[in-house]
């Protein structure tokens, strides 16, 4: 029988603690680190159909003691937190009924369906409509029809581009869905949940070579384009956006050079790296720009977007998608300014986000999952090694990644001739609360 329930590796299982509510986990169950009065509460919600009501905010606190208390909001959790209902067996028997074993990100849209019974309406009418030939129920995908890929877009733009022509011909071929499905969406992970007091321990001799091994691959030296401007000049809108243009050049650069230096690169393929280059370039770079280079680009990018003053026909048709880019790169900045991420966890997080084995045309999906899970719990080790009195912080960062790719989706609708305000404005609020601080 396939076994979607697996024990946590190693002997540390007695200190994971489940990420719906903060008590004991014993494994990882449906996707995630859970505990198993979670597991069964969401087996039980989903295998029955079951639609609750919240008498409050939706927005009730998760813990040991209070997850009883709210239904609507502990189911809701676990489907924002990752929990893959495709995992649970269709008889309700124990055991599950896929080989993933990875979290899955789901649309707001489709939590919603779930949340009001709409989802369930719609399986039941489809297997009425479409009888029983085909066993395997809907998967927890997000509509690929709602948010257009990366590749599929940037081929329409990259004419426009400089420096991109190539990139485009040589990466961006393949249509990939937007969204990844690997990593629990963690935004609502509860910083009031009660966790198990931090335990001295030591780090995994694995865990210390293969993290070595990742910081070996990465370019933490200076971006090397020039991004000093002379005081009294006035920067054009088309100036600001060439300078954007060679940063992402730069960067795109350093990511194909750390892609040939990764310990795993004999083990894939040259059609899986191209893959999955092609649909995470965007969201490393915006990783790596809020990291390791963000004294740069909050420094001197900064200091050259202050000089460009936007005239009032750009101000005014300036778009709301473009608006909500905005609102969320400052929240995640002051997320990542908050955390202060380590040079070891940028590594770790930028390989569990290039690690997709959902994306289309990989010939290798089953070796990227374990790939993907074995840097997941290498990044866990370090931050509980090194973070002893942070209970939270690996969820902290774990949590920042299905927005980024989020924000980088959404990035690709904004129009090009928008991006230098768009850096404008968010550099300018980031920079100007860091002064503050």
């Amino acid at each position: 029988m396939e076994t979607w329930e697996v024990s946590v590796p190693d002997d540390r299982a007695e200190q994971r603690t489940c990420l719906i509510c903060g008590d004991r986990a014993t494994g990882l169950h449906y996707g995630i680190i859970s505990c198993e009065g979670c597991k069964g509460f969401f087996k039980r919600s989903i295998c029955n159909k079951r639609v609750y009501r919240c008498s409050r905010d939706k927005n009730c606190v998760m813990s040991r003691k209070q997850r009883n208390r709210c239904q609507y909001c502990r189911l809701l959790k676990c489907l924002q937190m990752g929990m893959n209902r495709k995992a649970i067996r269709e008889d309700g028997m124990p055991g599950g009924r896929n080989k993933s074993i990875g979290p899955v990100q789901i649309s707001e849209e489709e939590i919603e369906r779930i949340m009001s019974g709409q989802e369930f309406e719609e399986e039941a009418n489809h297997w009425s409509n479409h009888g029983d030939s085909d066993h395997s129920s809907p998967g927890n995908r997000a509509s690929e029809s709602n948010q257009p890929s990366p590749g599929s877009t940037l081929s329409s733009r990259s004419v426009e581009l400089n420096g991109f022509m190539t990139f485009r011909e040589q990466y961006m071929g393949m249509s990939v869905p937007p969204h990844y499905q690997y990593i629990p969406h963690l935004f609502s992970y509860s910083g009031h949940s009660p966790l198990l007091p931090p335990q001295a321990r030591s780090l995994d001799p694995q865990s210390y070579s293969l993290i070595h091994q990742l910081m070996s691959a990465e370019d933490l030296e200076p971006l090397g384009t020039p991004m000093l401007i002379e005081d009294g000049y006035t920067v054009t809108q088309a100036e600001l956006f060439a300078l954007l243009c060679r940063l992402a050049d730069e960067l795109l650069f350093r990511q194909i050079a750390w892609i040939k230096k990764l310990p795993f690169f004999c083990e894939l393929s040259i059609k899986d790296y191209t893959c999955l280059l092609s649909s995470t370039w965007q969201e490393l770079i915006l990783l790596s720009s809020l990291t390791v280079y963000s004294k740069q680009i909050f420094g001197e990018l900064a200091d050259v977007t202050a000089k460009y003053s936007p005239s009032d026909e750009e101000l005014h048709r300036f778009s709301d998608e473009g608006m909500e880019v905005i609102e969320r790169l400052i929240y995640l900045y002051h997320k990542f300014h908050q955390l202060k991420v380590s040079n070891e966890e940028y590594a770790c997080m930028k390989a569990i986000n290039f690690l997709n084995q959902d994306i289309r045309g990989l010939t290798s999906a089953s070796q990227l999952e374990q790939l993907n899970k074995r840097y997941w719990y290498i990044c866990q080790d370090f931050t509980e090694y090194k973070y002893t009195h942070q209970p939270n912080r690996f969820p902290d960062l774990m949590m920042c990644l299905p927005e980024i790719r989020y924000i980088a989706g959404k990035m690709v609708n904004v129009p090009l001739e928008q991006l230098p305000l768009l850096f404008k404005v968010v550099l300018h609020s980031c920079k100007t609360s860091m002064v503050k601080e």
